[in-house]
């Protein structure tokens, strides 16, 4: 496919961490551009069968983070951390607590912008998608697809009785086996479901009008710098695409990931067993029914759907007037597992779950370059505190990549910490090794460079408790409580606004 390059003009010279916080007259635009549940498959990290022209397109323009890794194991907690700048072992946020009632005093990403003297634009799943979850604080304007969402507490929900379904629904094979006809009764909500919209209905698609209002915004004049922060939904399940996306892949040509038989016989013992219950609930059935295939076919055609999203907005941002001056960072709040080790979905501490992408781009960034360092989502607070101007902020855990951007050669490994479900529970990853500590004690170490699918895990090997301990002490030594979750608090609306009560 053709790769139209991205128009924006290197006209700022990102600062190093140890330099002063950017001037405002030097202060980009900043697009902050998430997916969800999108993992490493795509062409700029090396994975070949996804079509992502318009990543390809941001990687050459841009630096590609290929070891880079969410803060947390699935949607709420990670995106926690990414909007405080906090792992979950400060804030405790490891599961679906709300980090603004939990920690009301720290200072989210986005008013942190505002506060800096920039315009602040929000829309889609930047936050959890539950009503009650989008931080109010801090936003010049954050859309919804409808006016009553607000009166509801502001749900970021994508597939509802406004927007397109498959027909028949539901649309996949492995829900019509699985239910027959009793569709009442999927649990999970979607899980596993795909299957194409017609093309027609595109634009009645809930990511496909959230991408509509924030090409609106780029379009427009703005007399201060502006914050853009953009959420799709897509590629996370339902996998629902337009069906010119379903047809650029043939299931007869689907490579599936590779898998070892036997891989969870050396898991501790606990972890085996719900790893094995999981297996035998959702991989073991599709691949006895013939269906693995089709599931990888219907998550690459969303994967198409979310790059041709992102080509809309790097459209608006070229053939509008802010493209000398708008940088874009692209992330995604976990990665996510196709039968990898048996499981299907993300909430591991295994590679499939980590490692996300992470590209940015525009003013003062190095172009077509790759960074293999470790690094983190948390990382980019503090980036932002450097390349944009704003209030220095002692508590921020990650560290600033801005003089990694541009000069990518700087860059330097490190062991990038990752919380689990609890306190105790969490990994250490660093480009050579990733050490998994579970709340029980039991353990897992791979060497990743020489093991990439994490198919031996070398914990009980006494010659390598030496680097057990070693990456084992470079984990956070305070770790907080969990906070209160939110099934066990009460939303209170109050008009368009909200707040969380004790039960």
């Amino acid at each position: 496919m053709q790769r139209i390059a991205l128009l924006l003009v290197a006209t700022l010279a990102l600062l190093s961490p140890s330099a002063p916080a950017a001037a405002p007259a030097e202060r980009p635009n900043v697009v902050f551009f998430s997916f969800d549940d999108l993992n490493d498959w795509i062409n700029p990290m090396g994975y070949r069968q996804a079509l992502t022209p318009n990543l390809d397109r941001l990687a050459e323009r841009g630096v590609t983070f290929q070891n880079a890794h969410t803060p947390a194991t699935y949607c709420a907690p990670a995106r926690s951390a990414i909007f405080t700048g906090r792992y979950a072992t400060t804030t405790g946020c490891y599961r679906a607590q709300v980090y603004f009632r939990e920690n009301p005093e720290w200072v989210p990403l986005q008013l942190s912008f505002q506060r800096a003297g920039y315009r602040t634009f929000g829309t889609g799943k930047l936050f959890h998608h539950r009503e009650g979850f989008i931080d109010q604080r801090g936003w010049d304007e954050f859309h919804v697809r409808n006016e009553s969402q607000k009166l509801e507490g502001w749900p970021l929900n994508s597939w509802t009785e406004d927007t397109p379904l498959p027909e028949p629904f539901p649309a996949s094979r492995y829900n019509q086996i699985k239910f027959k006809d009793n569709y009442e009764n999927i649990p999970g909500g979607l899980f596993l479901e795909y299957g194409p919209i017609p093309n027609e209905q595109e634009p009645a698609m809930a990511d496909t009008q959230r991408i509509d209002w924030a090409c609106s915004i780029l379009a427009q004049e703005h007399d201060a710098p502006f914050f853009l922060g953009v959420g799709i939904y897509a590629p996370h399940f339902p996998n629902y695409a337009p069906q010119k996306y379903f047809d650029l892949y043939q299931v007869e040509e689907i490579v599936l990931p590779p898998y070892k038989e036997g891989d969870l016989d050396d898991l501790p013992e606990k972890m085996r067993k719900q790893k094995i219950g999981r297996t035998k609930a959702h991989h073991a059935r599709l691949e006895a029914w013939g269906l693995l295939e089709e599931a990888v076919l219907g998550y690459l055609a969303c994967v198409t759907y979310a790059d041709a999203m992102l080509g809309r907005v790097l459209d608006a941002i070229e053939n509008g007037p802010h493209a000398d001056n708008t940088a874009i960072v692209i992330w995604s709040d976990h990665g996510y597992h196709h039968g990898e080790k048996g499981d299907w979905g993300k909430h591991t501490l295994w590679e499939r779950t980590s490692n996300v992408p992470f590209i940015w781009a525009g003013p003062g960034i190095a172009q077509g370059q790759e960074v293999a360092a470790s690094v983190s989502l948390i990382d980019m607070y503090p980036t932002f505190v450097d390349l944009c101007g704003l209030a220095q902020d002692e508590g921020l855990e990650g560290i600033s990549l801005a003089g990694v951007l541009r000069n990518p050669a700087t860059a330097q490994d490190r062991d990038v910490f990752l919380p689990y479900l609890s306190p105790n529970g969490f990994a250490v990853i660093n480009q050579q090794w990733r050490y998994i500590h579970y709340e029980d004690g039991s353990e897992e170490l791979y060497h990743v460079q020489r093991d990439p699918h994490e198919w031996t895990n070398l914990a009980e090997l006494p010659e390598y408790a030496p680097i057990k301990k070693q990456l084992h002490a470079s984990a956070p030594q305070k770790r907080v409580p969990p906070g209160i979750d939110a099934p066990q608090l009460r939303l209170v609306l109050d008009g368009t606004a909200y707040s969380w009560k004790t039960k």
